[in-house]
């Protein structure tokens, strides 16, 4: 298995590749589409997210958060369509400096390549992590937990749609297994960068995580952020 996870990856980083030569526009153009698919296939990731929601205790503090409905569908696809109206964090000049010898030195902003993301039983997770990287130049791997798993294949697999729609490679997003193998072998990827949501999250977290994970990059091994929070039960 081990192997075929490593194929993941490494279409994964050709995927990103590919991902450079999007512009801003179509970017737009794809989120506000994935917008619109998760309307229009509510009837079907509602029948998914049944299936996990058959195999937890109600009683379970993770089942709310693992519930979808036709509202929060509604209220994730809001989320997705103001993604699409922020502005491009990429190709911004963040800082420039001339060296004694007259060299010239710009900081660009620049995508990371490929962020992977580990959390838990919250499939909204799964729309929220693709959008925000996706406007940010990035692919991304993910690793659901058990909980949520056929939720998040219901929600990979809308996705993908969208994506083969623009022609765009469908391994710029991609769901790992949801056991511990996969796991292991994520925490153990070369080339990537990694976040680790522990708690229930909303978009800006993940923002907030992404931001805390730029300052914190490494360039070898990939480097990792364990962002903790209570979740907000209003």
């Amino acid at each position: 298995m081990t192997t075929n996870l490593n194929e993941t990856f490494a279409a994964v980083q050709v995927a990103s590749r590919e991902l450079a030569l999007l512009n801003d526009n179509v970017i737009n153009q794809i989120l506000n589409a994935v917008a619109d698919a998760a309307i229009a296939e509510t009837p079907f990731i509602l029948s998914e997210n049944e299936k996990d929601l058959a195999r937890m205790d109600k009683n379970d503090p993770k089942y709310d958060r693992l519930k979808l409905t036709e509202e929060r569908l509604k209220g994730i696809a809001a989320d997705t369509r103001n993604v699409a109206t922020l502005p491009s964090p990429l190709g911004k000049v963040l800082k420039e400096s001339v060296r004694p010898n007259g060299m010239k030195l710009t900081k660009v902003s620049v995508p990371f390549g490929v962020i992977g993301i580990i959390y838990e039983a919250r499939p909204n997770v799964s729309f929220d992590v693709f959008s925000l990287c996706l406007k940010s130049g990035n692919a991304c791997i993910l690793k659901g937990g058990s909980d949520a798993d056929c939720s998040n294949r219901a929600i990979i697999s809308v996705i993908h749609k969208v994506l083969k729609k623009f022609k765009i490679n469908p391994h710029i997003v991609e769901l790992l297994p949801a056991d511990r193998e996969a796991t292991a072998a994520l925490l153990n990827a070369v080339g990537l960068s990694l976040i680790h949501i522990s708690e229930p999250t909303r978009l800006g977290m993940i923002s907030y995580a992404v931001f805390c994970l730029k300052k914190k990059k490494k360039t070898t091994r990939l480097g990792m952020i364990s962002y903790e929070k209570q979740r907000n039960k209003s």
